[in-house]
């Protein structure tokens, strides 16, 4: 008999895991917020495109936390497949699926970073 899920146990692990993402995540992106001359610790730029980046940042940020936990959900089921190869081939394509989001994820951020930098830089 094949278990079923239970949509309570997920509602409640998905609740422990929102948590942990909506309170780290202020955390994680201090690093990338620059103090402004007067010390307050808020960041100078409050521009549109400034705005819009910040958005972006946080988009990226959290569809990788979200490639990253199907990471560990296919590694999971990987390891809990008991040699049935259907679930373990289920596993494998969500590992595969999740890495290529993660460097899908990576390269954009990389992208937004470059075009950003290109065009908020003053030009002489």
């Amino acid at each position: 008999m094949k278990k079923q899920i239970s949509w309570v146990k997920v509602a409640q692990i998905s609740a422990i895991v929102l948590t942990f993402v909506f309170a780290l995540t202020p955390v994680a992106f201090a690093q990338f917020q620059t103090p402004s001359a007067g010390g307050t610790g808020l960041p100078n730029d409050t521009s549109v495109s400034g705005f819009i980046l910040k958005i972006i940042n946080i988009a990226l940020a959290v569809a990788g936390l979200i490639a990253v936990l199907f990471l560990i959900i296919g590694g999971f089921r990987y390891i809990t497949s008991a040699g049935n190869e259907e679930t373990a081939e289920q596993a494998k394509k969500i590992i595969t699926n999740a890495i290529i989001g993660i460097v899908i994820i990576i390269l954009s951020f990389v992208i937004v970073r470059v075009i950003s930098n290109a065009l908020t830089t003053n030009q002489v």
